[in-house]
């Protein structure tokens, strides 16, 4: 992932900042709970797309 991008992606649900974690390639907003996946180096930003992480990987 590039780092710029990094710097401006939002949670597009709080609008919360992202963490990105990538052994498992996911964009994570610790506020909604959501992982989002990045396919290709490229961020999948949809809610749908989105899953809920449990309480162990918060």
């Amino acid at each position: 992932m590039d780092a710029r991008l990094l710097e401006i992606l939002v949670c597009p649900s709080c609008k919360g900042p992202l963490d990105y974690r990538k052994a498992a390639s996911e964009l994570v907003c610790k506020g909604c709970k959501l992982a989002f996946p990045v396919r290709d180096d490229i961020p999948v930003m949809l809610e749908e797309a989105a899953r809920k992480l449990t309480a162990e990987e918060l």
